[in-house]
Protein backbone atom coordinates (compact mmCIF):
# COMPACT_ATOMS: atom_id res chain seq x y z
CA UNK A 1 0.00 0.00 0.00
CA UNK A 2 2.62 2.08 0.90
CA UNK A 3 4.71 1.61 -2.44
CA UNK A 4 1.33 2.38 -4.31
CA UNK A 5 1.03 5.45 -2.88
CA UNK A 6 4.83 6.68 -3.40
CA UNK A 7 4.29 5.79 -6.78
CA UNK A 8 0.55 8.07 -6.84
CA UNK A 9 2.61 10.74 -5.52
CA UNK A 10 5.22 10.57 -8.19
CA UNK A 11 2.96 10.37 -11.15
CA UNK A 12 1.18 13.46 -9.41
CA UNK A 13 4.15 15.11 -9.47
CA UNK A 14 5.44 14.24 -12.75
CA UNK A 15 2.22 15.47 -14.26
CA UNK A 16 2.63 18.61 -12.88
CA UNK A 17 5.87 19.23 -14.26
CA UNK A 18 4.56 18.31 -17.81
CA UNK A 19 1.33 20.35 -17.73
CA UNK A 20 3.06 23.19 -16.57
CA UNK A 21 6.11 23.21 -19.32
CA UNK A 22 3.84 25.25 -21.44
CA UNK A 23 3.79 28.10 -18.62
CA UNK A 24 7.52 27.42 -18.81
CA UNK A 25 8.13 28.40 -22.40
CA UNK A 26 7.25 31.69 -21.61
CA UNK A 27 9.84 32.27 -18.84
CA UNK A 28 12.76 34.38 -19.14
CA UNK A 29 16.54 32.88 -18.43
CA UNK A 30 16.73 33.91 -14.99
CA UNK A 31 13.34 31.90 -14.52
CA UNK A 32 14.66 29.29 -15.84
CA UNK A 33 18.08 29.46 -13.72
CA UNK A 34 15.71 29.18 -10.88
CA UNK A 35 13.75 26.37 -11.83
CA UNK A 36 17.23 24.69 -12.53
CA UNK A 37 18.39 25.24 -9.48
CA UNK A 38 15.32 24.08 -7.63
CA UNK A 39 15.33 20.97 -9.45
CA UNK A 40 18.90 19.94 -8.54
CA UNK A 41 18.19 21.13 -4.66
CA UNK A 42 15.64 18.69 -4.92
CA UNK A 43 17.37 15.82 -5.93
CA UNK A 44 19.84 16.48 -3.58
CA UNK A 45 17.62 16.21 -0.78
CA UNK A 46 15.97 13.16 -1.88
CA UNK A 47 19.59 11.62 -2.15
CA UNK A 48 20.55 12.96 1.74
CA UNK A 49 17.38 11.46 2.33
CA UNK A 50 18.21 7.89 0.19
CA UNK A 51 21.33 7.74 2.37
CA UNK A 52 19.46 8.08 5.57
CA UNK A 53 17.15 5.53 4.89
CA UNK A 54 18.90 3.26 2.65
CA UNK A 55 21.42 -0.11 3.61
CA UNK A 56 21.63 -0.53 0.09
CA UNK A 57 25.17 0.28 -1.31
CA UNK A 58 24.06 0.57 -5.27
CA UNK A 59 21.22 3.20 -3.87
CA UNK A 60 24.62 4.94 -1.67
CA UNK A 61 26.31 5.28 -4.85
CA UNK A 62 23.81 6.78 -7.03
CA UNK A 63 22.79 8.99 -4.09
CA UNK A 64 26.50 10.48 -3.62
CA UNK A 65 26.43 11.12 -7.86
CA UNK A 66 23.49 12.62 -7.33
CA UNK A 67 24.45 15.00 -4.72
CA UNK A 68 27.87 15.49 -6.00
CA UNK A 69 26.83 16.23 -9.68
CA UNK A 70 23.70 18.46 -8.97
CA UNK A 71 25.79 20.47 -6.29
CA UNK A 72 28.53 20.90 -9.06
CA UNK A 73 25.83 22.12 -11.63
CA UNK A 74 24.46 24.61 -9.38
CA UNK A 75 28.18 25.84 -8.69
CA UNK A 76 28.56 26.57 -12.13
CA UNK A 77 25.16 28.10 -12.47
CA UNK A 78 25.62 30.69 -9.29
CA UNK A 79 29.04 31.48 -10.50
CA UNK A 80 28.10 32.24 -14.60
CA UNK A 81 25.09 34.16 -12.58
CA UNK A 82 27.76 36.50 -10.92
CA UNK A 83 29.54 36.28 -13.75
CA UNK A 84 26.34 37.95 -15.70
CA UNK A 85 25.75 40.19 -12.08
CA UNK A 86 22.50 38.40 -12.60
CA UNK A 87 19.78 36.90 -9.97
CA UNK A 88 17.74 33.62 -10.67
CA UNK A 89 14.55 34.70 -9.88
CA UNK A 90 11.99 32.45 -8.16
CA UNK A 91 8.47 31.99 -9.75
CA UNK A 92 5.86 29.74 -9.72
CA UNK A 93 6.96 26.78 -11.20
CA UNK A 94 9.72 26.46 -8.82
CA UNK A 95 7.29 26.87 -5.76
CA UNK A 96 5.40 23.94 -7.18
CA UNK A 97 8.34 21.88 -7.69
CA UNK A 98 8.99 22.22 -4.29
CA UNK A 99 5.78 21.44 -2.91
CA UNK A 100 5.61 18.46 -4.81
CA UNK A 101 9.32 17.21 -3.34
CA UNK A 102 7.85 18.25 -0.34
CA UNK A 103 4.82 15.67 -0.68
CA UNK A 104 7.30 13.49 -1.94
CA UNK A 105 9.45 13.40 0.80
CA UNK A 106 6.74 13.10 3.07
CA UNK A 107 6.05 9.60 1.46
CA UNK A 108 9.47 8.49 1.38
CA UNK A 109 10.12 8.68 5.18
CA UNK A 110 6.95 6.51 5.87
CA UNK A 111 9.38 3.57 4.31
CA UNK A 112 11.98 1.05 4.86
CA UNK A 113 14.05 -1.36 3.39
CA UNK A 114 13.15 -2.46 -0.32
CA UNK A 115 10.21 -0.85 -0.56
CA UNK A 116 12.33 2.55 0.52
CA UNK A 117 14.39 2.00 -2.56
CA UNK A 118 12.32 0.63 -5.14
CA UNK A 119 10.40 4.34 -4.38
CA UNK A 120 13.73 6.09 -4.24
CA UNK A 121 14.37 4.68 -7.55
CA UNK A 122 11.46 4.92 -9.62
CA UNK A 123 11.49 8.60 -8.78
CA UNK A 124 14.97 8.81 -9.41
CA UNK A 125 13.73 7.20 -13.06
CA UNK A 126 10.38 9.56 -13.14
CA UNK A 127 12.10 12.62 -12.00
CA UNK A 128 15.03 12.60 -14.38
CA UNK A 129 13.10 11.65 -17.25
CA UNK A 130 10.59 14.61 -16.52
CA UNK A 131 13.27 17.35 -16.03
CA UNK A 132 15.31 16.07 -18.40
CA UNK A 133 12.56 16.34 -21.31
CA UNK A 134 11.48 19.85 -20.09
CA UNK A 135 15.05 21.42 -20.16
CA UNK A 136 15.49 20.03 -23.64
CA UNK A 137 12.24 20.84 -25.64
CA UNK A 138 11.66 24.04 -23.39
CA UNK A 139 14.02 25.60 -21.99
CA UNK A 140 17.15 24.92 -24.46
CA UNK A 141 15.13 26.13 -27.27
CA UNK A 142 13.85 28.93 -25.45
CA UNK A 143 16.99 30.24 -23.51
CA UNK A 144 18.83 33.69 -25.25
CA UNK A 145 21.81 34.15 -23.27
CA UNK A 146 24.77 31.63 -25.06
CA UNK A 147 26.85 31.03 -22.09
CA UNK A 148 23.12 30.19 -20.10
CA UNK A 149 22.54 27.73 -23.37
CA UNK A 150 25.59 26.18 -22.87
CA UNK A 151 25.58 24.99 -19.27
CA UNK A 152 21.92 24.11 -19.88
CA UNK A 153 23.20 21.83 -22.02
CA UNK A 154 26.15 20.96 -20.48
CA UNK A 155 23.91 19.88 -17.54
CA UNK A 156 21.52 18.08 -19.72
CA UNK A 157 24.12 15.59 -20.97
CA UNK A 158 25.10 15.03 -17.45
CA UNK A 159 21.36 14.72 -16.08
CA UNK A 160 20.68 11.88 -19.11
CA UNK A 161 23.36 10.15 -17.84
CA UNK A 162 21.63 9.95 -14.37
CA UNK A 163 18.60 8.63 -15.90
CA UNK A 164 20.04 5.75 -17.52
CA UNK A 165 21.56 5.18 -13.78
CA UNK A 166 18.41 5.39 -12.74
CA UNK A 167 16.78 2.89 -15.31
CA UNK A 168 19.37 0.43 -14.11
CA UNK A 169 18.46 0.76 -10.64
CA UNK A 170 14.90 0.31 -11.35
CA UNK A 171 15.28 -2.84 -13.40
CA UNK A 172 18.14 -4.02 -10.74
CA UNK A 173 15.63 -4.03 -7.89
CA UNK A 174 12.52 -5.45 -9.55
Amino acid sequence: MKKLLTTVAIALSMAGVQASAKDVADMSDLEYAHIAYTADNIDIRYAHLALALSNNPDIHEFANTMIRDHTAVNEAALGLLDKLGASAQDNAFSQQLNANADEIIDGFVKLRGAEFDAAYAANELAYHKAVNDLVENTMIPNIDNAEVKALFEQGLEIFKAHEGHAEMMVKSLQ
